[in-house]
């Protein structure tokens, strides 16, 4: 028999909290994903598959790490 009341352990308040930090992260990983693409044309494609794949598969220090190093990193101007 399935209950719709709320688990007594667990206050609606760390719920609430648990999906606010979900979305957040969910939106940096697309904000991450979007200046990425947009960045891709000065990345081999090795890169753009690595940062892809560090943005997607490591959680917040992923999307961050792109964000406050990655991009910093890339050329203004690739020359191939």
């Amino acid at each position: 028999m399935v209950s719709d009341e709320h688990n007594p352990l667990v206050p609606a308040g760390f719920d609430i909290a648990g999906s606010v930090i979900a979305v957040l992260v969910i939106a940096l990983t697309i904000v991450a994903l979007v200046v990425l693409a947009r960045s891709a044309r000065r990345l081999t494609s090795v890169q753009a598959l690595v940062w892809t794949l560090v943005v997607l598969f490591v959680p917040l220090v992923g999307p961050v790490v792109w964000l406050t190093v990655g991009r910093l990193a890339v050329p203004a101007h690739r020359t191939t």
